[in-house]
């Protein structure tokens, strides 16, 4: 009896999760914003805890998961039909990079640290932050990312240029401290810092926000 009448809860379960995905439509599965993600969650959650406990029945089942789908397509209409009613419930890109400079009171405000932001930038590759002239951090945690000109994509190919040799970027100094250990595997030293920040007009590195060297480019310089 048990059996069947669990069968029962998952056949209208399963058909009742895919009418309401239908019918809020695919940003619930793409996770858009933080509020589709976290309906998506409780969605699920509904269901599954509904289906196990012995104590809630097939019509409680159906009326939270109506319920839901019904609050989540109100949410969507009026996020369609009132623009400040979306800025709320979806929020808005931060530009996390303007004009080639990192804008140190959005990672703020984003709680995230420069260690982040290189690392989501990689994940675009993106390994430098001197590549990027506009980048954004999207309502789903991702990154759009605008690159310098010189620095967009063509082929050699195109151009009949000869290959040249990769390398990859490295950070030197992060917020005001030298990553001693990066500077030594480079073969370089304090002298040598000293005499490159010099050459920029920086006296001192705890001024600097971030430091990047890269090979055939230089160092890569932000102060805060």
């Amino acid at each position: 009896m048990k059996v069947m009448y669990l069968t029962i809860e998952l056949i209208i379960g399963f058909f009742l999760l895919f009418i309401i995905v239908k019918f809020v439509g695919k940003k619930i599965i793409n996770q858009i914003t933080p509020f589709t993600f976290i309906a998506a969650l409780v969605l699920g959650e509904l269901l599954g805890n509904a289906l196990y406990d012995d104590k809630i029945g097939i019509f409680y089942i159906i009326y939270s998961m109506i319920l839901w789908g019904v609050l989540l397509f109100m949410v969507e209409y009026l996020g369609q039909k009132y623009l400040a009613f979306r800025g709320i419930f979806e929020g808005k890109p931060s530009a996390l990079i303007k004009n080639g400079i990192v804008d140190r009171e959005e990672l703020k405000k984003n709680r995230m640290n420069i260690n982040q932001l290189q690392s989501l930038l990689r994940q675009s590759e993106t390994f430098s932050v001197r590549e990027v002239a506009f980048c954004y951090l999207e309502t789903n945690g991702s990154l759009s990312i605008l690159k310098k000109t010189k620095y967009q994509k063509t082929t050699q190919e195109d151009f009949n240029m000869p290959i040249k040799s990769v390398y990859v970027p490295v950070t030197l100094i992060r917020d005001g401290e030298v990553l001693w250990d990066e500077l030594n595997d480079l073969g370089f030293n304090k002298p040598w810092l000293e005499k490159q920040l010099t050459s920029q007009g920086i006296s001192d590195y705890k001024n600097i926000f971030l430091a990047e060297w890269l090979e055939g480019d230089g160092l890569f310089v932000q102060t805060y």
